[in-house]
């Protein structure tokens, strides 16, 4: 379970959280130019845009949860267990395991516009990383400061879709999300107008009634209208202080509490929650985070490391919490 966003002021701004009930030992991992990526279908490449994000670094292999170039395009991954469906390997098609698509992406594309024309030719193939790492059941969001899309892979084949509200969590299928949308038309950030009636005075007894009827649940259909609601009503500053802590406090709208998403698994009951949050400033190549165990926001610039070699760089993430006593 998890949402991103995609949040534009002065710069442009991308990130998500990642929803889960374990870790992976994930990292801030810098991709230089040079690293070189041996795709299994579509050959090797040793030249290529730099990236950063969060991964997984496996065999010396990043597989990314999410993550930016240095052209500023952007892109995440989200479960989609239900529906996700990968193929066999399909001749005069650009093959892709589902792993390798956010860099595949990254590395060659310097636009969403670029990337939608490659995605356009691909077929998201269902190759194994390794036995430790099956394929996961995902769908993703693409976007850069111009526009935002989501790839679906289905039993149907490939689908892309228009992106208008820069927001994506999980199942159903994102033309559904965006069909619920007309459910909460009557939303607003500003007081409610009485309609009840013509013959009985009613009056706003709170503020923030105009938003009566937002969902708070953890489902994937409420997050969703929730984090469109709050990042399309969002008002800030546009310093990068000011945008990212609004974009992390749009995310907070739709964190989830340990202990509040609770389920079954081989027997025992397994607890779900925001394990971190990002935000990326695709324009400066800065990514920012914060961890269920540690609030406090981390930097990693991709800039201040040598974006022209050919080894990873990876951070890994803090979840020590560091409190601030001032007496």
């Amino acid at each position: 379970m998890c949402t991103a966003i995609t949040y534009k002021t002065r710069d442009f701004y991308f990130g998500r959280n990642l929803d889960l009930e374990y870790h992976y030992s994930e990292s801030v991992t810098v991709t230089p130019r040079r690293f070189r990526f041996d795709f299994g279908e579509t050959g090797a490449l040793s030249s290529h845009y730099a990236i950063i994000g969060i991964a997984t670094v496996a065999d010396n292999y990043p597989l990314y949860y999410d993550a930016v170039n240095e052209k500023g395009l952007c892109a995440a991954g989200l479960a989609f267990a239900h529906t996700a469906k990968y193929h066999a390997v399909r001749p005069g098609k650009d093959n892709v395991a589902s792993y390798e698509l956010i860099p595949w992406l990254l590395v060659r594309c310097s636009s969403a516009k670029e990337a939608r024309e490659a995605v356009s030719r691909v077929n998201i193939t269902d190759e194994a990383f390794s036995e430790a790492f099956p394929p996961t059941p995902l769908h993703w969001i693409v976007a850069d400061r111009e526009e935002a899309f989501v790839i679906e892979s289905t039993s149907e084949g490939v689908k892309l879709y228009d992106n208008p509200v820069g927001v994506l969590t999980n199942e159903p299928t994102f033309d559904h999300h965006m069909m619920n949308l007309n459910n909460y038309m009557n939303l607003s950030a500003r007081e409610p107008i009485g309609r009840f009636a013509d013959n009985i005075e009613l009056c706003a007894c709170s503020r923030g009634m105009g938003a009566l009827g937002l969902p708070g649940d953890n489902s994937s259909q409420s997050r969703f209208v929730r984090a469109a609601f709050n990042k399309l009503n969002s008002v800030s500053g546009d310093g990068e202080n000011e945008s990212v802590c609004q974009f992390f406090h749009i995310l907070g709208s739709v964190e989830q509490t340990k202990g509040s998403v609770r389920f079954s698994h081989g027997g025992g009951e397994r607890l779900e929650c925001t394990v971190y949050a990002s935000c990326c400033n695709a324009d400066r190549g800065i990514y920012y985070y914060t961890t269920y165990e540690n609030p406090s926001i981390v930097g990693v610039n991709m800039r201040h490391e040598n974006t022209d070699g050919d080894s990873l760089c990876s951070y890994p993430l803090r979840y020590r919490t560091d409190i601030g006593m001032i007496n």
